[in-house]
């Protein structure tokens, strides 16, 4: 299967976005580099979330960071991922920053594979705060393959 047919076997929703203030995925030359998604979930991990929830919270990220490349690229096939940045909305004893954002990595490895097209570069951050109280916020840069 291709990598739109594993999301959307995966029941990742791709819908038509409107212009919007900032781009939420921009073309350049063979990358495509999306600004920051945010989580539906709203929280600080170490306080009112549990790493588990982060990892949903990071997956939510990547799901509808999956729908602006759709809509800037208009599928998911040909693409190679190369670059995951995310932050964690955490206290400062929180140290598990990297297990939330396994939720980002996991997705896009189920879709473009762990090895090849998925194996992908990542940074993991703890933030003492994240826009709008959210949990996380992922952003990446895809490479369209030639």
């Amino acid at each position: 299967m291709t990598p739109q047919q594993i999301a959307e076997q995966l029941g990742i929703k791709f819908e038509k976005q409107s212009v919007t203030y900032l781009n939420l995925c921009v073309k350049s030359g063979n990358q495509l580099m999306t600004s920051g998604h945010v989580s539906t979930m709203k929280g600080k991990l170490g306080a009112d979330l549990t790493t588990e929830e982060g990892y949903a919270a990071a997956r939510d990220c990547v799901a509808k960071i999956l729908n602006s490349v759709w809509n800037t690229h208009g599928t998911l096939d040909g693409l190679r991922a190369l670059k995951l940045f995310g932050c964690v909305n955490s206290t400062p004893e929180f140290i598990e920053h990297h297990l939330v954002i396994n939720g980002a990595s996991d997705l896009i490895h189920e879709i473009f594979g762990k090895t090849g097209d998925g194996y992908h570069a990542r940074s993991a951050l703890g933030f003492v705060s994240l826009p709008t109280g959210v949990a996380v916020e992922v952003e990446a840069i895809f490479e369209i393959k030639a």
